[in-house]
């Protein structure tokens, strides 16, 4: 048997085409071709590998064994390219005049205003577009092209173009009104008695998660598209549901929300990513971005970078060092730049501030 020939990308492309549209007639409108060259070019490929890649016996043509095990080669093929190409044309182009973010409404306001405010300074002449959205919405507006890069967590069915890097993660609690009847409940509320009461449940705008649920445990929910409507019904009573436990501190600690016991757990991580498309070359603005995201991962604070903030950090311990011999509790401000674990954090000094306020954590930010 002779040896495997060398196919040609346009042919691995035409190939994932026909398997991506569900056909010869679709992927030949798909490329603006005819379907006889679409045709032509598999049986070529075929010819070359000296493989069936497609089964053409029945109505819609198939893969094979070997069409599936050489499929995912074929698509690695035509992204390593993509991605050579969107590289050189950034090399080629310089700074680019806009970064496009797409942020998970999971994700701490006080940490993205700051590397937002550090990305001003940094880049002034390039324009942001910011956009805000619920689990697979954000996978979504990467993945076509809308958005640059986002911070999400990881979605079931997220497709192959997209690249992900941990980048922390939110702390859940589950919440609810302190004269809801589940806040009468002394310790641990049954899950019997749970699924009985109204689960208020942040609903995904995209099909990318269309018919699967995420933490839902009663019978009855609410679907709401927003953090702060939900927010805002459940400081009314109205049902129970999970929520950041920055975004709800001030509510738990004025009493205005109750955390509570429940069988499945007082708390649980929702993992956050840097995602972008592997295709697609982020420019110097973008990458620094990404950069300032992707260190909120890592263990430690890194030395000041110029006076002013050793300044705000030498002000910062003095506080927290007068308030610890009887002026009261540290800030939880202060307390974050000793890397504190999140149940052991001090609460915060007033309980009257605003609903939904959370609370600022320091984050060092690194030139380029």
């Amino acid at each position: 048997m002779r040896d495997p020939g060398l196919p040609s990308l346009d042919q691995l492309r035409v190939f994932i085409a026909v398997i991506d549209h569900g056909g010869f007639a679709h992927a030949a409108r798909a490329l603006h071709r005819t379907q006889s060259v679409i045709s032509y070019t598999i049986a070529n490929l075929e010819e070359q590998l000296n493989v069936a890649l497609l089964d053409r016996s029945k109505r819609k043509p198939t893969l094979t064994e070997a069409g599936k095990a050489l499929l995912a080669d074929a698509r690695a093929v035509s992204l390593k390219v993509d991605g050579m190409r969107a590289r050189a044309k950034a090399l080629s182009a310089g700074l680019e005049a806009e970064v496009s973010l797409v942020v998970d409404v999971m994700f701490s306001t006080c940490k993205l205003v700051r590397i937002l405010h550090a990305f001003q300074k940094e880049f002034p002449t390039v324009s942001m577009r910011l956009r805000t959205e619920a689990l697979g919405a954000v996978t979504e507006l990467v993945a076509d092209g809308t958005c640059r890069i986002g911070i999400s967590g990881w979605m079931p069915g997220t497709p192959d173009v997209i690249e992900r890097q941990a980048c922390g993660f939110v702390t859940m609690v589950p919440v609810v009104a302190p004269d809801h009847p589940l806040a009468q409940i002394e310790g641990i509320v049954p899950t019997a008695v749970l699924r009985e009461h109204t689960q208020l449940v942040l609903t995904d705008r995209s099909t990318l998660t269309a018919g699967q649920d995420f933490g839902v445990l009663a019978l009855r929910d609410w679907r709401l598209g927003d953090l702060s409507s939900k927010h805002a019904l459940l400081r009314n009573g109205i049902g129970w549901g999970n929520m950041p436990v920055e975004f709800v501190q001030w509510d738990l600690d004025a009493g205005r929300l109750v955390q509570l016991q429940i069988a499945e757990g007082n708390s649980f991580s929702f993992p956050l990513y840097v995602i972008r498309r592997g295709d697609e070359e982020p420019g110097p603005a973008t990458r620094w971005l990404m950069q300032q995201f992707l260190e909120l991962d890592q263990p430690g604070i890194p030395a000041p970078r110029n006076a002013r903030e050793a300044g705000e950090l030498a002000a910062a311990a003095a506080h927290a060092a007068h308030t610890s011999h009887g002026a009261g509790a540290p800030h939880a401000y202060h307390a974050l730049a000793d890397r504190q674990p999140l149940a052991d954090l001090p609460r915060p000094p007033h309980a009257a501030a605003p609903a939904g306020m959370a609370v600022p954590a320091p984050i060092a930010l690194r030139r380029r």
